[in-house]
């Protein structure tokens, strides 16, 4: 029996990395294709909570090693778990939840999350750069909802991809399972800007330290306001929204920041 001293433990899924303000979240399993199994999410999940309340980590970045940015579940894990009793009910229905609070937790951080593409995201990994606050592809990358061709619509990833491209493009994605360029994510909303290949990170890092410059109480009461409001209706968003605005001029970033700015220039 081989000592347990000798045994290899597994490579880690994830690497982090601060880079003064920001933190890297980098996925880390590139002969894989990066999927969102189990151990991945859990993984993902447990970094993004933490960097959520590290007061030091003004904004997060969300990248990739290898040729895919995540290629979705684990379709071998998946298939795996068809031996239980339950046919894998019990599995299917775990993986959906801690996908789902994977998502929730990107939206309820108070920190800006942006995706960093420059490989393949579908399926789950699509969903992922969708449910990101912001995104940047290299030109290689590609994007798609394939589960129709596979016999299971992306009935998940559709909730996000549904919340930032229009309904058309959606379904077209969702109907279909085309790969799409990333000119025609942009141009569908998907993505925010696409820049040569290779030089993705390096955009990405550019735009988050341009908003880390913001004042990080601004950036967590806005992220949490655009969200909110956008699930309301036209009255109840104006109303909730005026709200946030008056106790966001009670703030002192606000009074100090509206202060220089009136101020006579000398």
């Amino acid at each position: 029996m081989t000592p347990a001293a000798l045994v290899e433990a597994p490579a880690p899924l994830i690497h982090i990395e601060d880079r003064g303000a920001l933190r890297v979240i980098t996925l880390a399993n590139p002969q894989r294709r990066n999927p969102l199994s189990t151990a991945m999410i859990a993984a993902l999940h447990e970094a993004l909570r933490e960097a959520g309340v590290d007061n030091t980590v003004r904004v997060v970045l969300l990248a990739h090693e290898g040729p895919a940015f995540s290629a979705g579940h684990d379709l071998r894990e998946i298939q795996a778990a068809r031996a239980a009793a339950d046919h894998g009910r019990g599995f299917f229905t775990d993986l959906m939840a801690a996908c789902s609070a994977l998502m929730l937790e990107i939206r309820a951080m108070p920190q800006p999350v942006i995706a960093v593409v420059e490989g393949v995201a579908t399926a789950a990994g699509c969903q992922l750069v969708a449910t990101c606050d912001l995104a940047i592809a290299g030109a290689e990358a590609r994007f798609a909802t394939p589960g129709v061709n596979i016999g299971l619509f992306c009935s998940t990833p559709m909730v996000a991809l549904s919340r930032n491209v229009s309904p058309k493009h959606a379904m077209e994605m969702l109907l279909t399972g085309d790969l799409l360029d990333a000119a025609t994510a942009a141009r569908f909303g998907l993505v925010n800007r696409v820049v040569p290949a290779g030089s993705a990170l390096a955009e990405a890092e550019a735009l988050a330290r341009q908003i880390a410059s913001k004042p990080a109480a601004v950036l967590k009461i806005g992220k949490e306001a655009f969200y909110r409001q956008n699930e309301l209706d036209l009255d109840a968003a104006y109303a909730y929204a005026s709200g946030v605005m008056v106790e966001n001029m009670l703030m002192r970033e606000a009074q100090e920041g509206i202060g220089a700015f009136v101020a006579p220039k000398r």
